[in-house]
């Protein structure tokens, strides 16, 4: 195998790799090797031994009897690290996996979630170094998946597949998701600013709040639209600082009453700000409607099919001078196995029916066919790692708690999920794109937005010299 020069990060803002866990180790344990061993070793040990080495070949063939047991076991033993990794209960899967071949990531996380399979140590430490005993290959599970159930689900992606998706998600149980989210209780990413030191869950939440506000450069006088706003904290935090007047909008029963509660609690006017329980096929108002809109990780429950539909309601919603600010999670378009199983994962255990997670080209394409002018992008995936790595580390030590009221199954599947994707985001498997857009209209004042396009407006690091 060859292995290239990898520079290893060490800062304490993120979960940094492991330089082992960037590699990806053998597939099969070798048959051929074992012979060897098998046939060698007798022989050595007939050569060395005095009490043998006069044999002829009979005392071999014994040898080869006496030996071939503990050799088998030994190179077993040596060859599989399984037993440093994981633990297979399962008798049907330790007969086919244990001390043979890697075991594909499909049928080990599915007999994780039932408690066939358990991780020695940590979980995350373990999935570092899943190239050592697992495979990336699809398997007949996961056709079953693409052509039964993903492919019928992005074809349809019907009014009540969202009804019924969304609202089985988000309205598990509140407190479910305080276990992982913390008190922000935001489920979407962070942005770090300090690489210096590790910043807590909140402060990466509320460099995101700020960051996002002042992209849309808000004014008093201005009416927000938060599409896809889940427990209105963006609302809450925009009415609060800006004093702007907020629309938000999720589909989930639980968030609506959530994020009005927060809003009110955070003594902002209610009649200015509230949370609203409907499709976003039905937001109210006209053309024009809003001067600032903001959609942050909605729009992959939006899906494919209706991608584009979506984006020119959007279009028809903003006002012509108005920003919209669209964050959205996506893969990249030179995709390895690994991210294609993740991606089958989320869709089927985490976010069912979240199937416009695309490249970025193709985002933006679909932007401009809406008739969005596309002023800035920042790409946030290792953000998203960092995020993660705090969710993750709230829910193992909720663990207690998720089990009295949740039961194994679920604790099991989001710490996996969150484990998981700590990684495959900070690798550049997914990724995070936050978009600041426009109308692409002749009149529209881009010289305005100078002030607040954010990556124009830097620091150097050192004193700068003009070239005479």
């Amino acid at each position: 195998m060859t292995y290239y020069a990898v520079r290893k990060t060490d800062t304490p803002a993120i979960k940094n790799a492991p330089l082992e866990g960037l590699y990806e180790g053998s597939g099969y344990f070798s048959n051929v090797q074992l012979a060897i061993a098998l046939v060698v070793i007798p022989w050595l040990v007939k050569r060395v031994l005095p009490i043998v080495n006069r044999g002829g070949w009979k005392t071999y063939i014994f040898m080869f009897l006496l030996c071939g047991l503990p050799v088998t076991v030994g190179y077993w033993t040596l060859m599989s690290r399984y037993e440093e990794y994981i633990t297979i209960h399962d008798p049907e899967l330790k007969a086919k996996y244990n001390g043979k071949e890697k075991i594909p990531m499909q049928v080990f996380h599915d007999a994780y979630f039932n408690s066939k399979i358990d991780f020695n140590g940590d979980v995350l430490d373990v999935l570092e170094q899943r190239h050592d005993w697992t495979k990336m290959v699809f398997t007949l599970e996961l056709f079953k998946y693409v052509f039964f159930t993903f492919i019928p689900e992005v074809v349809m992606h019907t009014e009540n597949q969202d009804q019924e998706q969304v609202r089985d998600h988000y309205d598990r149980g509140d407190d479910f998701y305080s276990w992982f989210l913390g008190p922000r209780m935001i489920y979407t990413s962070g942005v770090v600013t300090d690489l210096t030191r590790e910043e807590t869950l909140e402060e990466l939440q509320d460099n995101k709040l700020t960051v996002v506000c002042e992209k849309l450069d808000l004014q008093p006088e201005d009416h927000l639209l938060d599409i896809g706003c889940g427990w209105g904290t963006l609302a809450a935090f925009a009415a609060k600082n800006y004093n702007c007047k907020v629309t938000g909008v999720t589909l989930a029963e639980k968030q609506t009453a959530f994020g009005n509660a927060r809003i009110a609690a955070n003594g902002c006017d209610t009649t200015r700000a509230q949370i609203l329980c409907t499709d976003a096929r039905y937001i109210p108002g006209g053309r024009g409607a809003y001067n600032k809109i903001v959609s942050l990780e909605m729009a992959e429950h939006v899906g494919i099919r209706r991608y584009q539909s979506f984006l020119k309601q959007v279009y028809n919603l903003l006002d012509d001078d108005g920003i919209f600010v669209f964050q959205v999670a996506g893969l990249r378009p030179h995709w390895q196995y690994e991210d294609l199983i993740w991606g089958l994962f989320m869709n089927k255990y985490v976010f069912p029916g979240a199937d416009a997670s695309c490249s970025l080209g193709w985002v933006v394409s679909q932007l401009e066919a809406a008739g969005f002018e596309v002023k800035n992008i920042d790409v946030l995936g290792v953000h998203y790692s960092a995020t993660i790595h705090r969710w993750y580390k709230n829910w193992v030590a909720n663990k207690e708690k998720v089990l009295k009221v949740y039961g194994e199954r679920w604790y099991r599947i989001w710490v996996f999920f969150l484990a998981y994707s700590v990684i495959i985001a900070r690798n550049g498997g997914s990724s995070v794109f936050q978009f600041t857009l426009h109308k692409n209209l002749n009149a529209y004042p881009r010289i305005l937005g100078v002030p607040n396009h954010n990556s124009i407006h830097v620091t150097p690091k050192r004193e700068i010299l003009p070239v005479d």
